[in-house]
């Protein structure tokens, strides 16, 4: 399951992320998205969770939840629009 979080701390890692995620199973990956023009954080980012049972179970634990200092806005990843 693609999972998107939003609210993240600017100087969250991608590491952290991560951390945060497989305390409830296996993740695949965690990539946060960076701003093209300033190298910095865009405040987002998506975790990759092979198991649907164990994503579903971290979306309801973190949401809302602080990480370093913010609460995160969890939420299953929707597919991309077309521009």
């Amino acid at each position: 399951m693609n999972i998107y979080v939003g609210n993240l701390s600017y100087g969250l890692s991608e590491e952290e992320l991560r951390d945060a995620f497989a305390a409830f199973g296996e993740v695949t990956s965690a990539k946060i998205l960076m701003d093209r023009e300033t190298g910095r954080s865009r405040g987002f980012g998506f975790v990759e969770m092979p198991n649907q049972s164990e994503a579903e179970a971290a979306i309801s634990n973190l949401n809302g939840k602080d990480l370093d200092g913010r609460p995160a806005r969890i939420n299953e990843a929707r597919p991309r629009e077309r521009r």
